[in-house]
């Protein structure tokens, strides 16, 4: 399975759920990551899951 990119233009106007802050990409992980909430949002197909029950608590 090769890892899919997003549409650099659908990640400028992202923002994360909780926060309402700018998410950045980690492409080997397919996951928008949210700094201010340190939460890892998954991407599914190509899909963002931005609902903080699927996120991914970062350390």
């Amino acid at each position: 399975m090769t890892a899919q990119s997003i549409d650099p233009k659908l990640l400028q106007i992202l923002v994360c759920p909780l926060t309402k802050t700018s998410l950045r990409y980690d492409k080997e992980k397919q996951e928008l990551i949210s700094d201010k909430a340190k939460l890892a949002f998954p991407i599914r197909d190509g899909i963002p899951i931005l609902l903080a029950d699927e996120a991914r608590k970062l350390d």
